[in-house]
Order: structure tokens, then sequence, then C-alpha cells
């Protein structure tokens, strides 16, 4: 992803957060979904920069940010308060939240710790939390992963090596072949770039943050929120079930919803057009941008 301006913020335990910027206008703030870098955006943030101030940040230990000074510091929570820290550096006093898969649990923490802060959400394939309890509808991800944590800290070297094995290109096919994605609608550069960034990240730390999210909820926020809200579903996601999607936006007052047809957990380069379309509409609305 291409920024017009790059720079870096100073989380609460000294991690450096890299964040960028492309556009002008009214503020919005992009949030990744677990061990993503922008690949989700790459069809999305050049549209919104086109009416919008965007700012996209790189959680802790992914992409250009640094590794937790504070290993244990891979909260949810923590990278909200990171988030609130690159808007801070970036002289954003108040933002729309765009956030996908995980950045919604991110979002919602967001505006828990900082309400007057968060203009709106736009919120794609995401929950409100304990997500491994709802993978691919069941909680057996939820049930295997302390072990899994545990064989790879006591085989770190073998996991580290085999983490990043998978050519990138394999990886796709076997994506679309088991409908975790839409072989026909995702660019396999796009994948690529998911699979080569993936492969960066301390396995460690990304099974420990997926742990994080699973244990994290929000749920008793939501019917508090105030702030317009739009709800975008994926009919085939398997990694956060539509019908998850869809209670986040009935637990949420006047929350608009979206659920695009045949569509994966890749939804946001999947079909960008569509999402993009819609997005438009709900901040023309707002009269934001």
């Amino acid at each position: 992803m291409r920024y017009q301006h790059e720079g870096f913020a100073r989380a609460a335990d000294g991690t450096r957060i890299f964040h960028g910027e492309s556009g002008s206008g009214p503020p919005l703030l992009l949030l990744d979904g677990i061990g993503c870098d922008g690949w989700a955006w790459n069809h999305i943030q050049p549209h919104l920069a086109e009416r919008c101030r965007v700012v996209h940040l790189h959680y802790r230990g992914h992409g250009r940010s640094g590794a937790p000074v504070d290993p244990n510091a891979i909260s949810i929570e923590t990278l909200a308060d990171d988030g609130l820290r690159v808007m801070d550096a970036a002289a954003v006093e108040r933002a729309a939240l765009v956030a996908h898969s995980m950045g919604t649990q991110v979002a919602l923490e967001v505006l828990r710790s900082a309400p007057e802060r968060v203009e709106a959400l736009v919120l794609i394939c995401g929950s409100y939390g304990r997500i491994t309890h709802t993978f691919h509808g069941n909680d057996w991800l939820h049930r295997t992963l302390p072990a899994l944590i545990e064989q790879v800290r006591k085989h770190e070297a073998l996991a580290r090596a085999l983490w990043g094995r998978l050519p990138p290109q394999l990886a796709y096919r076997i994506a679309g072949w088991i409908g975790e994605i839409d072989g026909g609608s995702v660019r396999a550069d796009d994948f690529r770039q998911y699979v080569e960034h993936l492969s960066d990240i301390s396995l460690d730390l990304y099974l420990r943050l997926l742990k994080e999210a699973g244990e994290h909820s929000a749920e008793e926020l939501l019917a508090s929120i105030r702030q317009p809200t739009l709800v975008i579903a994926a009919e085939r996601d398997t990694f956060t079930p539509r019908d998850v999607v869809r209670e986040l936006a009935e637990r949420i007052p006047a929350a608009d919803y979206m659920e695009l047809a045949g569509a994966s957990h890749a939804a946001p380069a999947e079909r960008a057009g569509e999402i993009n379309a819609r997005i438009d509409r709900f901040l023309a609305a707002l009269g934001y941008g």
C-alpha cells in the first residue's frame, strides 16, 4: 500500500507503531484483521482517499511496526490504545473507524475508551468478540489453541521454519479449493501479499493475539453505541460466520446492515467495488467526506 505521508507513534510500552496517510478531508482510521498489514484495503483505501484523509496503522509486531517492547502487551485493549496514540501522532481529534475482521474488536475498544473521538463505525466481517468460539461455526479453535501455543513454544525453531515455508501461490490455490476465499474474485497478487506478510510475523505472537481476541468481548457495549454504524457481512464467511455478524448489527441501535452474497472473509479484496459504493452512501448520509 502506498502512502503520501508516513510516521511512527510511541505506544505506552515504548513500541514504535507505524502509520501511513493518504488523501485529505475528514479523517478515517483503517483497522486490519489479525496477521494483516493492509492487503485487505488495497482496492478500498485509494477510493476512500479520494474524499477522506485515510490513516492506516500497522499493529505491533505487524508490518513496519516494532515487536512489542512488553511481549505480554498484545491484548485488544492494547491495540486500541495504540490506535488512539496513532490518532494523536497524526493530529486526528475525531475519526470514522473502518475495520475488517479482528479490527472490529479493536474499533469497539477504541469506542469504549474514547467515544468522543469516534465519528462513525464501518465494521466488515467482524464480531464483538470471542472469535475463536465461532470460527467455522464451533468452538474447536478455542479448545485447541492453548495446546497449539504450548507446542509452538516447545518446538519454536521447527514451528518458525514451517510457518514461512508454504509458497504463496500454492496457499492461494488451496484457499480457493477449500472455499476459504473466492478464488475467482481475489487477485493472486493481493493474496500473496497476505501470505508473505503472515510468514514474517512471529508465530507465537500471532497465536497469542488470536487467543486474546478469542477471550475478548465488547458485548456489553453494543446497546449503548450511538455513533452511526454500518455492518457488512459475507455470505460464505467461515472465519466470522454471517450469523455472528448479523447479530452484531442487530445489537447496535439503528445499525445499517449489508450482506454480500457469495463473498468470503476476504470480502474487502473480493468485492471492493460494492463495499466502496456502500461506504460512500453511508458517509454521504452523514455529510462526511
